[in-house]
């Protein structure tokens, strides 16, 4: 046998090799609420840095539209890909129940990621206490207001938990410190669409001239809410808070349409999520007080199967340059 016949049959068996290794590796599904918006874009840059640190087969889908029967129809079509863990941000932790109680009796692990009240799954990942952040927002926008007027609250859905969690939290918060702050109207739900916040603002402005403050709670909320502002040239007037990046809220900072966001980094999250997954397959177990080895998550407290860290950000026009995503 000549030395290219042996150079050319370890090519070969290399070659051969790799398709084994490549199914040797953990498959890890993220699921997300929706594909293509910032946030989960940011969150995908995660999911691909695990999958790079560690050589598992971790990548990310997202149903095209924010609705919680296309996200479970998504989840069974990983399971039926045969994955080995999920990581879901869910749309309606109540919907997905079904999808996820089969996952978990098909043996594949599955973590939660802003469903603190997800029955079937290992664990649960909240960047923080949900009701504290909302209280957060709202004593930001209570200051801007000084502490008296009319505000509304948006959520992406009425059955987002987390979103859900942040605005009676702020309201709570409200009623106790800040007794000549009106709430106006019911909860307004863009469903996770800018061009509707933008819309249900402009009804709230119509519907209440006097406002004074408004809420949001989807990544897009203050963006259409902003926009809505900014058309009215009333920013001075008005004081606008929530959940955003300033890769889509920057521009309504800037003009001051916007006041202030507040967020956690989705790509920490999303590989989080990713390593808690990880843990499950290998048979380990998360402790109240562990160091997850992330920015926000050095310290977790442990309530059941929810994982609280410390994760929050405030960011305003002063400061948001230092947050570039």
């Amino acid at each position: 046998m000549t030395k290219k016949t042996l150079v050319l049959l370890a090519a070969s068996a290399s070659l051969l090799a790799m398709p084994a290794m490549a199914q040797d590796a953990k498959k890890i599904a993220t699921v997300v609420k929706i594909a293509g918006i910032q946030w989960f874009n940011r969150m995908e840059e995660g999911v691909k840095k695990y999958a790079a640190d560690t050589g598992t087969d971790a990548f990310q889908v997202g149903p095209a539209q924010a609705d919680p029967q296309q996200q479970a129809a998504l989840i069974e079509d990983m399971i039926a890909q045969g994955v080995n863990a999920l990581a879901v941000v869910p749309m309606s932790p109540e919907a997905l129940e079904p999808v996820l109680k089969r996952a978990m009796d098909a043996g594949i692990a599955v973590v939660t990621h802003e469903a603190a009240s997800q029955q079937n799954t290992t664990y649960d990942l909240e960047a923080f206490v949900n009701e504290d952040f909302g209280a957060n927002l709202m004593e930001q926008m209570a200051t801007c207001m000084g502490g008296e007027g009319e505000y509304a609250v948006f959520v992406g859905s009425l059955t987002s938990q987390t979103h859900n969690q942040w605005v009676d939290g702020a309201i709570a918060y409200q009623k106790e410190k800040y007794p000549n702050m009106v709430l106006v109207g019911d909860k307004n739900e863009t469903f996770d669409d800018q061009q509707k916040a933008y819309e249900k603002a402009q009804e709230v402005l119509r519907a209440f001239p006097n406002i004074k403050g408004l809420q949001g709670s989807a990544s897009t909320d203050v963006a259409g809410i902003g926009l809505a502002v900014e058309e009215r040239g009333i920013g001075d007037k008005t004081c606008v808070f929530g959940t955003s990046l300033p890769s889509i809220a920057g521009q309504y900072l800037e003009t001051g349409a916007v006041d202030g966001i507040g967020f956690w980094d989705p790509s920490v999250a999303g590989y989080a999520m990713n390593k808690l997954a990880t843990m499950v397959m290998n048979g380990e177990t998360v402790t109240d007080g562990m160091d997850l080895g992330l920015p926000g998550y050095e310290k977790i407290k442990l309530d059941g199967k929810v994982i609280y860290g410390q994760a929050w950000v405030n960011v305003n026009k002063a400061n948001m340059a230092e947050y570039p995503f």
